[in-house]
């Protein structure tokens, strides 16, 4: 599943599976300038902490295209940049793709715009196209945690979907079937308020003939207490240096809930989601969405007028819950701060 993030030539967009509507229907969204990646970014057009850096990296292109004929193009790029790199605040994958931009326009400082422009689009395919590569990779490392016949729990929507194809959390499941193993199974938590899992980790399972069941989040805990689950896999928004894992809220009692019942839970994250100026999860910052994520089901109000609203996106899941950190380079062990050092160190990223 690679067609819900695409760039188009022909009309100079970003073209988004828009997310907000599945699986009742497939709409595309396109980001024709800032403000439409801005809004695809905030509404939820698309989501997943490698998806968001990837949509970054096309959405800086087509800031730059936005600033023709401005006086002083430079600044008012510079202005747009820093527009998206906010855009969200807990998925660190967004301002690594902007930066990522912005380091090699420094390189390349003397380029006019136009040529600004095709050296970036060239940079956001090539995003692209590593992401779905180290998806790849991150999948085969994965399914060495996986046995024959292991159910696996996930939570949130951290499949092709979340990523520009294959998946983190999901893509250790796809690379443990592409690695030969029988009888994988997957149980998708509903995910609320949002509904990822039951919405997204669902529908792109099901597309791809891939055994999933949808269960209630407060079902985890008699799931696991009766042998149902073997494995949890989840991916996060954000690692912090020390191993602790942030994602979609819900995922911190996932974890407890794994550690009294001895299932091993697993974090897969590409090293791009790894913040090592982040010391710990609980200084990463989190989330607070619209009340109407709680408050309604679709169009239907589900609590009552005037009632105020929690809407914590994310948690955080601290290291000893984590039996291990699956990335592109291997599977991370206790004690997280070393492994994750060496894992930078031995991929040549400073």
């Amino acid at each position: 599943m690679e067609r819900h993030i695409r760039y188009s030539d022909k009309d100079n967009a970003l073209v988004l599976l828009d997310q907000r509507y599945l699986p009742s229907r497939e709409d595309d969204f396109f980001c024709r300038n800032t403000q439409d990646t801005i809004y695809a970014l905030q509404t939820m057009v698309v989501r997943g902490a490698p998806a968001i850096g990837v949509t970054a990296a096309y959405g800086c292109v087509l800031a730059a295209m936005e600033v023709a004929g401005e006086a002083d193009w430079k600044t008012a790029l510079k202005e747009k940049l820093e527009l998206i790199a906010e855009a969200r605040p807990t998925a660190v994958n967004l301002r690594w793709g902007v930066e990522r931009m912005k380091t090699l326009w420094a390189a390349n400082e003397g380029l006019d715009r136009e040529a600004l422009v095709a050296l970036w689009l060239t940079e956001a395919k090539l995003v692209h196209k590593e992401d779905i590569e180290i998806n790849t990779r991150m999948g085969a490392h994965g399914a060495t945690v996986i046995d024959d016949g292991d159910t696996v729990m996930t939570h949130c929507n951290a499949g092709a979907l979340a990523t520009a194809g294959y998946g983190t959390a999901l893509g250790v499941v796809r690379g443990a079937i592409d690695a030969g193993k029988k009888g994988i199974k997957v149980i998708a938590n509903e995910t609320r308020p949002f509904l990822q899992g039951a919405r997204l980790t669902a529908y792109e399972l099901k597309e791809d003939n891939i055994p999933v069941t949808v269960a209630c989040d407060n079902a985890c805990g008699l799931l696991m207490r009766r042998g149902m689950v073997q494995k949890v896999v989840v991916g996060a928004d954000r690692v912090a240096a020390n191993g602790d894992a942030v994602n979609k809220i819900g995922t911190y009692s996932v974890a407890l809930l794994a550690r009294e019942h001895g299932v091993p839970f697993y974090v897969a994250a590409p090293l791009s989601t790894i913040d090592r100026n982040m010391p710990d999860g609980d200084s990463t910052p989190i989330e607070d969405r619209t009340p109407r994520e709680v408050t309604h089901v679709g169009e239907t109000q589900i609590t009552p007028d005037g009632v105020p609203v929690y809407n914590f996106a994310f948690d955080a899941t601290p290291n000893e819950l984590i039996a291990g950190i699956i990335t592109e380079v291997g599977v991370l062990r206790a004690p997280y701060a070393e492994s994750i050092a060496k894992a930078f160190k031995d991929a040549g990223i400073e």
